[in-house]
């Protein structure tokens, strides 16, 4: 299933950790604190499990949502939704 992460995570050492687990995970980065991907109901929870370890929850702020292929194609994305810097030919595959 597709599945979105997001992050606002304050301190720098913690939010390239969060960046690497999600790159280790599978999925691609399309904006600086955003990553998009396939994931199954494992991957997805494993990822939770080692992000949930290392933010601070009174600071740290992750969203982590599944999408189905059928909503992710009723998504709306506006102006430069997508960094074009950051978009690779997989995650191109998968959007289009």
């Amino acid at each position: 299933m597709l599945t979105w992460v997001l992050y606002d995570i304050q301190k720098n050492k913690i939010r390239n950790k969060v960046a690497k687990f999600c790159e280790k995970s599978g999925i691609y980065r399309v904006q600086y604190s955003v990553f998009l991907g396939d994931l199954n109901k494992t991957k997805r929870k494993e990822l939770r499990c080692q992000i949930e370890e290392i933010i601070e929850p009174n600071y740290d702020r992750v969203y982590i949502f599944p999408m189905c292929r059928d909503d992710f194609d009723q998504c709306e994305l506006l102006g430069q939704a997508f960094d074009k810097n950051l978009i690779t030919d997989e995650i191109k595959a998968l959007i289009m």
